[in-house]
């Protein structure tokens, strides 16, 4: 499953000229906790989130009080807390993905930089969407019959050319079996490491058999 499957295509966006004032009421009016800051063009030049937002509202200050902070400002934090547009409070640049890359890199990335959604790029960074943490749950929770189709159709068939019928698939609440026949050991462990990828599956057991090994 790629990107673009789960990806959300009506996106709220800021400008970098747009108030931090009015970039605040968008967040809190449609429900969301960020948003991409695009160019007129349509490229992405960063993101503006709660957080960003919140550096303008905190009391809080680098450890070492007031005077320290006067005296070595942390940049970042000193051009935020003064922010007054989209842009100078924005956090840029922001991190992207590409339609067509897998859910599995998605989660990946999110995971790995702390961040709850990427804006979806086109190969000219144009703002093509955006993917957050909950399409990808979304796509975790699918059904039994949906994961099944997409290891059949998309696994077996088009990454590893195999014929109709020589691997079997069951899926039972996430938990995949395979069964069968292939050439030889490395193609089922591939087959299985393939299966463990697609958004659904929580576990993978093979008990296809191996042509070569008979």
């Amino acid at each position: 499953m790629k990107v673009k499957d789960v990806m959300t295509t009506e996106v709220v966006t800021a400008t970098p000229g747009m108030s931090l004032k009015e970039a605040a009421g968008l967040l809190a009016g449609r429900g969301i906790s960020g948003m991409p800051v695009v160019a007129e063009d349509g490229k992405v030049l960063g993101v503006i989130s709660e957080a960003d937002v919140l550096v303008k509202e905190a009391e809080a200050r680098p450890a070492g009080g007031l005077l320290r902070w006067l005296a070595m400002p942390d940049p970042a934090w000193a051009q935020r807390s003064v922010a007054v547009t989209v842009g100078e409070a924005m956090s840029a640049p922001a991190l992207t993905i590409t339609p067509g890359r897998p859910v599995a890199e998605a989660a990946r990335v999110m995971l790995e930089e702390g961040v709850n959604r990427l804006p979806v790029v086109d190969r000219d960074g144009t703002l093509a969407g955006l993917v957050s943490r909950g399409d990808l749950v979304r796509a975790f929770a699918r059904s039994d019959e949906e994961i099944r189709r997409e290891i059949e159709e998309d696994v077996l068939r088009r990454v590893l050319w195999l014929e109709e019928g020589t691997v079997r698939v069951s899926v039972d609440d996430g938990a995949v079996t395979l069964s069968g026949e292939m050439p030889t050991a490395d193609d089922a462990r591939i087959a299985s490491t393939f299966v463990s990828r697609v958004p659904g599956v929580v576990s993978v057991a093979s008990t296809v058999r191996h042509r070569a090994d008979q």
